[in-house]
C-alpha cells in the first residue's frame, strides 16, 4: 500500500547570470524547434553538464543576428551546485561564440522581473564621409557587428534625431508587428501598449564606427532597429531631422524609415529594482 503522506518538493537553487554572445549564427535567444538558439543551446549545455532539464530565463528576447555583451539570465537547478563550479563548468562546454561573464545565487531572482531600465548600442560603419567619393573597407571582424553603411552621414542631425526621443511617449512607429504579443494580449483581454520611456538617447563617433547608445524602460519589436534605421536616413538628407514628433505622432509604422539591419545591435545592461547591476564585458 502506497504512503499517502506528500511528500515535500525539492529545494530549488536560484542563479543570476550575466552572458556576453556572438549571435551571427544563432536563430535569436528564444528556443525554437530544429533552430541554434542561445537559451536553447544554453538548456542543452546545462542538461549535459549537470543533468537537469531545465529553460533559462533572460531578461528580452534578442532576435537573429543580435548580439549581447550583458544579457541577464536566471537560472533555477535542484542541484545544489556552488556558483563559481557552475559558472566554470557552463563556460568549458558552451561554444565560444557564448560566455558567461558572471554567475551567482541569486533566491528569488527572475530575469523579467524589477527590471527599471535596458540598455542598447547599435554601431553603424559608414563607408563615405560627407563630401567625398571614396570608400572605405570595413573590414570582416567589424562587418559581423556593424551596419557597413553605404550613404554618407552627417552626425548632428542624427544627434538632432535622438534627442527629441528622449521622454515618455507612444512608440507604435517604431514597433515592428509581434504576433505573440498580439496573441498574449487577446487572450488577457488587455489593449497593447507601445508606451515607453527613454532616458537616455545619443550619437557617438568612435574611431570609424557611428554608436547609438539608448537606455530605456523597456523596448517593442525591432524599436531599437527602426529608431537607428531612421536616425540613418535623417543623416543621410533623406528625412528632415525635425521629424521625430509628427513621426511619434502618427504611430504608424510607415511613417518612421527602414528597419537596421540586426548585426549592429548589441544588449549591454539590464538595471533592476532589487538587485545589483552586474557589470557585463566592455569593448
Amino acid at each position: 500500500m502506497s504512503d499517502p503522506t506528500p511528500q515535500p518538493e525539492a529545494a530549488t537553487h536560484t542563479f543570476r547570470l550575466t552572458l556576453a554572445y556572438d549571435g551571427t549564427d544563432f536563430f535569436g535567444w528564444q528556443i525554437q524547434p530544429e533552430r541554434r538558439t542561445i537559451q536553447g543551446t544554453l538548456a542543452r549545455v546545462i542538461r549535459e553538464t549537470i543533468g537537469e532539464e531545465t529553460l533559462p530565463q533572460g531578461s528580452g528576447r534578442t532576435d537573429t543576428g543580435v548580439h549581447a555583451f550583458g544579457q541577464t539570465v536566471s537560472l533555477t537547478l535542484t542541484a545544489d551546485v556552488p556558483a563559481d563550479r557552475l559558472h566554470r563548468a557552463l563556460n568549458r562546454r558552451l561554444p565560444s561564440a557564448i560566455r558567461i561573464l558572471t554567475c551567482e545565487a541569486a533566491p528569488g531572482f527572475h530575469a523579467r522581473a524589477g527590471v527599471l531600465n535596458k540598455t542598447y548600442e547599435y554601431r553603424v560603419f559608414p563607408r563615405r564621409t560627407p563630401g567625398s567619393r571614396e570608400e572605405r573597407i570595413c573590414l570582416p571582424h567589424i562587418a559581423r557587428f556593424a551596419w557597413d553603411c553605404r550613404w554618407p552621414l552627417q552626425l548632428e542631425p542624427m544627434q538632432q534625431a535622438a534627442t527629441a526621443l528622449i521622454g515618455t511617449h507612444d512608440f507604435s512607429s517604431f514597433a515592428a508587428r509581434d504576433p505573440d504579443r498580439t496573441r498574449r494580449a487577446e487572450e488577457s483581454g488587455e489593449p497593447l501598449n507601445n508606451i515607453r520611456t527613454i532616458f537616455a538617447s545619443e550619437w557617438l563617433q568612435q574611431d570609424n564606427l557611428l554608436i547609438y547608445r539608448v537606455t530605456g524602460t523597456g523596448f517593442l519589436h525591432h524599436m531599437v532597429r527602426n529608431i537607428v534605421g531612421t536616425c540613418v536616413e535623417i543623416g543621410a538628407s533623406r528625412i528632415p531631422a525635425d521629424s521625430i514628433s509628427a513621426i511619434l505622432a502618427a504611430k504608424q509604422r510607415g511613417a518612421a524609415g527602414v528597419t537596421a539591419p540586426p548585426q549592429g545591435l548589441h544588449m549591454m545592461q539590464v538595471v533592476y529594482r532589487d538587485h545589483p547591476t552586474t557589470e557585463g564585458a566592455t569593448t
